[in-house]
């Protein structure tokens, strides 16, 4: 058990220090464009060599899933809206935008799948947002120039990832570990390279930085997290696994305040914790509501 969770941790503290590591590609001229479409597509080439090494060893063939293709692109969309609004808003805050996944998806499921909220999801919520100030610093926003755009782009990148999970959940569970990943990571550079078809087209970035920048992003943030997930997850159980997806906040913070130099705050720091509380506290109540109704189901 404890291999599986470090393994699920490593994933989530893989994905979270890579906002810090774009904004130095960044410095360097390169674009949020052009770093997510490399990304995605380094992550394509990589995956889909592992299938067709896989497929070939067994003597079978790779089959396509349009759905997960389609699914993708919510991951691509979710990629580059975020990368982008680390142009513009620091590092830390993105990541802590981005973190408003788990209280939007209980309102995705209760718009989309007419799912009503619990109490303790309510209350968790309520907890996330008020972290969410706090750990953005946003009462204090009249002293510190903070983008509106960079703001409403992370939040979308997160109404996006929320979407990429619940396709994620949905569908393709028949689909191998690695069939899946390379098919939604096809997807996520389609649509990143049909949004910025003319800046792509037109770049005169295209070279050797570029495609290391790619490459790197791509191996921790394309590869190994789905790999550290697919593996880890089964062994240890959805709600262990969302508390420990919870490590990506303070390892894109501390990244952030290493790598980048970025202030951070005792305050922030005090909602960077309410927030990590609330995810934690309501992913421990979810595990126990679904033991409670697996128990009944058996007992019946």
């Amino acid at each position: 058990m404890n291999k599986y969770i470090i393994i699920t941790a490593l994933g989530a503290l893989s994905f979270g220090m890579l906002s810090s590591f774009a904004k130095i590609a960044y410095t360097q001229g390169y674009t949020p464009a052009e770093i997510t479409l490399t990304q995605a597509f380094c992550g394509t080439l990589i995956l889909w060599s592992i299938v067709f090494f896989r497929r070939l060893k067994n003597g079978q063939k790779p089959q396509l899933n349009w759905k997960l293709l389609v699914a993708g692109t919510t991951m691509g969309s979710s990629a580059f809206t975020y990368y982008l609004s680390v142009a513009y808003i620091p590092a830390s805050l993105a990541i802590v935008l981005l973190m408003q996944i788990t209280w939007l998806s209980i309102l995705i499921e209760w718009i989309v799948f007419k799912k009503k909220p619990s109490s303790v999801e309510v209350v968790s919520a309520v907890f996330i947002i008020f972290g969410t100030v706090l750990a953005g610093n946003l009462f204090d926003l009249g002293s510190i120039h903070i983008s509106v755009t960079g703001i409403l782009l992370s939040l979308l990148s997160a109404v996006l990832y929320t979407l990429y999970i619940v396709f994620t959940s949905k569908i393709g569970k028949e689909t191998p570990m690695f069939e899946k990943s390379a098919l939604m990571t096809s997807g996520s550079a389609m649509i990143i390279f049909l949004i910025n078809f003319e800046s792509i087209t037109t770049s005169t970035h295209l070279d050797f930085g570029l495609l290391q920048w790619g490459t790197f992003l791509a191996v921790f943030g394309t590869v190994i997290p789905p790999i550290c997930f697919t593996v880890g997850m089964p062994k240890i159980g959805a709600g262990l696994s969302s508390v420990l997806l919870t490590l990506e906040l303070p390892a894109a913070v501390f990244c952030a305040h290493i790598i980048l130099g970025e202030k951070v705050t005792f305050m922030q720091i005090i909602g960077i914790a309410i927030m990590l509380g609330a995810i934690i506290y309501l992913n421990i109540s979810k595990g126990k509501k679904e033991k409670a109704i697996q128990k009944q189901t058996i007992a019946c």
